[in-house]
């Protein structure tokens, strides 16, 4: 991907080239200050100021950008993505005004992952000048989080596997001198039996593990964000058709959105003591796959019967939050790509919120809002959650009908997280299915963005 540092630089006067921004509402008046040519160009691009419209108008020996936005005056994240994709490579700066959030969507929009296939058409960087210099560090850290969960998410699970998420919380780690535990082996199934079991049907660099950082002041308000790391998901013995199986590489999803969340906090140094927990596994299949029916331990002493060996990042996760309520956290935030039900409710584009407490769902909502990246709330009904009774042990992972699937496993994971804990749970996709600027399609954050602000209205930096 084009390195995200290099695409906002400080407007120290430097030789730009010029993006004017209009919209259909205001072209016809702006337009009346273009000589004859200018707007004959503009006929024949085509440009009536439509948004995401782009063109490029002559201007003397030279030239400038006009770029089609919903409001010139309000832009959103996305309102500059479409130029940043189309433009030769260069350098620019708005004709009027500051881009603001639309820094992000600048930067996003020239995302390339190219892991595994040269890129036939390499342009050099579009590279945005802005005044707003002290914007320019953070603007920078977002997108670099997004581009993280892109490049985590695309890549393929034989090299995204439990153990290339391990290293990438070693590279946290180091990057910003924090702790690292890695828990694996028979003293996995001893701590931590629901991830073990899992993931033990994998075997030599897939083995399962749980990777539990630390960082921040001992201090500090605790929080604590998990993230479920399923590097593959072929369903286990209750097998996926293969059309289900064909995006399970992206299974790890809530993993990566956990990793860049925990960046954004440390790099950010939000005044918080950070706890962040990945359990990674692949759901395989081999002799000794955990089975349905079977009746597995936890880290908090529940007993849970197997309904379906394909409800497994609901165990992982499981255990992962009752570590993190030990250490009696004031919030947890975890992240799964959990269930089909959420995307067939909310479709691709909303990650499903559920939260304990209103008054968390309210902050997310409206930190969402503000950063164009809004969650939806589903609700947690107790009245459903006698549908994950079992008839020999605490619980079941599975409910034997078709309701309400994303709220019922937002219940599961409720039992898992300590009494009194304020606790939001994103059921999100991590995935784009149709490209939009600065969306391309393949992995994507979702409540990422609306996550870290609010955790920095709430906790400074």
């Amino acid at each position: 991907m084009t390195d995200k540092t290099d695409l906002i630089q400080p407007d120290r006067g430097q030789d730009a080239i010029a993006i004017h921004l209009t919209n259909s509402d205001s072209f016809a008046e702006w337009s009346k200050s273009l000589s004859a040519g200018q707007r004959a160009s503009l006929a024949a691009q085509k440009f009536d100021g439509g948004g995401y419209q782009t063109a490029i108008v002559p201007d003397g020996d030279g030239w400038f950008a006009v770029g089609g936005v919903a409001n010139p005056d309000d832009l959103s994240s996305w309102c500059l993505a479409k130029l940043a994709e189309v433009l030769p490579e260069g350098t620019y700066r708005l004709a009027s005004g500051d881009p603001g959030p639309a820094m992000h969507g600048w930067q996003t929009a020239q995302y390339n992952f190219a892991r595994y296939k040269k890129d036939d058409k390499p342009t050099g960087p579009r590279v945005l000048v802005t005044t707003q210099v002290k914007r320019i560090d953070a603007a920078i850290a977002e997108a670099g989080a997004e581009m993280l969960v892109r490049d985590l998410v695309n890549t393929p699970a034989e090299d995204m596997g439990p153990a290339a998420l391990e290293a990438e919380c070693e590279k946290l780690a180091k990057a910003h001198s924090a702790s690292l535990k890695v828990t694996k082996g028979d003293t996995l199934e001893q701590e931590y039996p629901m991830v073990h079991a899992v993931g033990r049907a994998a075997t030599r660099h897939h083995a399962p593990r749980i990777m539990h950082l630390i960082w921040g002041k001992e201090s500090d308000p605790v929080v604590a964000i998990v993230g479920k790391g399923v590097s593959f998901d072929s369903g286990g013995l209750d097998i996926k058709p293969a059309a289900g199986m064909k995006l399970m590489k992206k299974d790890m999803g809530g993993a990566a959105h956990a990793i860049a969340l925990a960046s954004m906090i440390m790099q950010a140094g939000l005044k918080v003591r950070l706890h962040l927990l990945v359990p990674a596994v692949e759901n395989a299949i081999s002799s000794n796959s955990f089975r349905p029916g079977d009746v597995l331990q936890t880290r908090k002493g529940l007993t849970v019967e197997i309904g379906n060996t394909d409800a497994e990042g609901r165990l992982i996760l499981g255990d992962a939050l009752t570590r993190a309520s030990e250490e009696d956290p004031e919030l947890i935030i975890d992240f799964a790509t959990l269930t089909g039900a959420a995307r067939v409710a909310l479709g691709p584009d909303l990650p499903a919120l559920m939260t304990r407490q209103d008054g968390t769902a309210d902050d997310l909502i409206a930190a969402g809002k503000a950063n164009d990246d809004e969650p939806w709330r589903l609700p947690l009904p107790g009245s459903y959650r006698e549908w994950l009774k079992s008839d020999i042990a605490d619980l079941n992972n599975a409910h034997g009908n078709a309701y309400a699937g994303a709220s019922v496993a937002g219940l599961f994971l409720d039992n898992f997280v300590g009494e009194g804990i304020e606790w939001a749970h994103f059921d999100t996709f991590a995935w784009r299915p149709f490209a939009k600027p600065g969306r391309p399609k393949g992995g994507a954050s979702y409540g990422l963005r609306a996550s870290f602000h609010m955790l920095q209205q709430r906790y400074g930096g």
